[in-house]
């Protein structure tokens, strides 16, 4: 009977411990599947079964249960009835993840957008694409390896790959439920569109990125001498915790905080600016923070993304979500169609040139693809580089913006390619090496 009441009560602080430390995690699980959900339906088209049945069902997140209010616009989610927490989609900015005394006017201003559809084919119009026979390019090597990306659908969970080469699409394949036209959240692919941004009001003379960032409570301490650059290199000093499986830094932005530009403002200077490297979500969101400071009114800060980026070169599906006080999420929420993918890819293949018009400097794309210092060649200003040879059988000159669970725009110069792989997986489970190996091996 003594074993019995010890093995029970061993048994009650087994939960007691494992509750205490799984129950402030609640409300970020509960966060995510309500804000995932409800930007899924409404941004993407896809229907909320397709969401729970197969993203929701990431560890400690399939513990969630969700719902979608169709009519509201809205998704709700708890974990075991506890930490209810509720999502809400506004037009124009996307879904917005809601806190207990969240109050938001029904009335609220939108990115105004100028949708043209060019009559040229795609990629660089919106015709459909021109059937082009490259002789240089092994056609079966290049469909082996796609067909490779998709070969285990449980493990590398691969849901879109396209292949653009000297401007036309070669290869190009989706699973079922999503089609050219699906937007893909692009996670921290996003933080390639914001600092092309900073590259386009660079080159229009509005912004130098050498001077101090322009953050007030910065300029009577140490962190008075950050720079833009040093934002963009993710090389500020501050401190922030990028750990996605606690309650870290980036978890307390994304899924709590309202103003997600303010989260890596009042950290604290761990080193002088240029001496360390520590990615952070909090500096992009910070520098879009900053961005909205450069506009006199918020309606052309909502603007910018669209009439200076998106809607000139065609990508039509984009969409920067925002957050509740009303700034873009840099670090995260950026959505485009694969295809609308392919098009940014092609934009920095061209060197900021599209159709003859010059959108950023050609310097630009040497500067974003300059390995920062103690980053071990992986990283330049907002892109990661194979600078060091981190896919070995890659060229040294591949670029990409890259998105949690493998989602990847590669930009390869001297092959002139630009790759597109979005899915649920990444390495290990998605052999991103092999891939990449495979279809620069068919384009000699």
């Amino acid at each position: 009977m003594k074993i019995f009441k010890r093995i029970l009560l061993l048994v009650v602080l087994v939960l007691i411990a494992t509750l205490a430390y799984y129950y402030p995690k609640l409300t970020i699980i509960s966060g995510y599947s309500s804000k995932y959900l409800v930007s899924q339906v409404f941004i993407a088209g896809r229907t909320s079964e397709s969401v729970a049945n197969t993203d929701l069902q990431a560890p400690l997140i399939k513990f969630s249960s969700s719902e979608i209010n169709l009519d509201g616009k809205e998704a709700q989610a708890s974990v075991f009835g506890l930490k209810n927490r509720k999502a809400l989609f506004r037009k124009g900015l996307g879904g917005v993840l809601l806190n207990e005394n969240t109050k938001l006017d029904g009335d609220y201003l939108k990115p105004k957008r100028t949708i043209r559809f060019d009559s040229l084919p795609y990629p660089l119009g919106h015709l459909p694409a021109k059937d082009t026979l490259f002789t240089e390019v092994d056609y079966p090597k290049l469909n082996a390896a796609v067909d490779q990306a998709f070969a285990d659908p449980e493990i590398q969970q691969t849901r879109t790959v396209l292949v653009l080469y000297k401007d036309y699409l070669i290869a190009e394949r989706y699973v079922e439920g999503f089609t050219p036209d699906t937007p893909v959240l692009g996670w921290s692919m996003t933080k390639s569109i914001l600092a092309t941004l900073y590259g386009i009001l660079e080159y229009q003379n509005k912004i130098d990125l050498t001077k101090p960032a322009p953050v007030n409570s910065w300029q009577d301490d140490e962190r008075k001498n950050i720079s833009l650059n040093h934002l963009l290199r993710m090389q500020s000093g501050l401190e922030w915790d990028e750990d996605y499986g606690s309650l870290s830094d980036v978890n307390r932005m994304l899924f709590l905080t309202e103003d997600m530009s303010s989260a890596q403002e009042t950290k604290k200077a761990l080193a002088e600016p240029g001496q360390i490297w520590n990615y952070s979500s909090g500096t992009s969101n910070l520098l879009s923070g900053i961005l909205r400071k450069q506009f006199s009114n918020y309606q052309d800060y909502l603007n910018l993304p669209y009439r200076e980026l998106a809607d000139k070169i065609g990508m039509h599906s984009m969409i920067i979500e925002a957050d509740l006080k009303g700034n873009f999420v840099g670090s995260s929420y950026g959505w485009a169609s694969t295809r609308d993918w392919g098009k940014f890819g092609l934009l920095y293949l061209h060197n900021g040139n599209w159709n003859g018009k010059q959108l950023f400097d050609k310097s630009w794309v040497d500067y974003i693809t300059t390995p920062t210092n103690g980053s071990d060649g992986t990283y330049g200003a907002h892109f990661w580089l194979n600078a060091e040879g981190l896919y070995p059988e890659v060229p040294l000159d591949l670029y990409s913006a890259n998105g949690f669970q493998g989602q990847h725009v590669f930009i390869i110069p001297s092959k002139e390619l630009v790759i597109v792989r979005t899915g649920l997986a990444e390495t290990p489970e998605f052999d991103l090496d092999r891939f990449l190996k495979e279809i620069v091996a068919a384009v000699p």
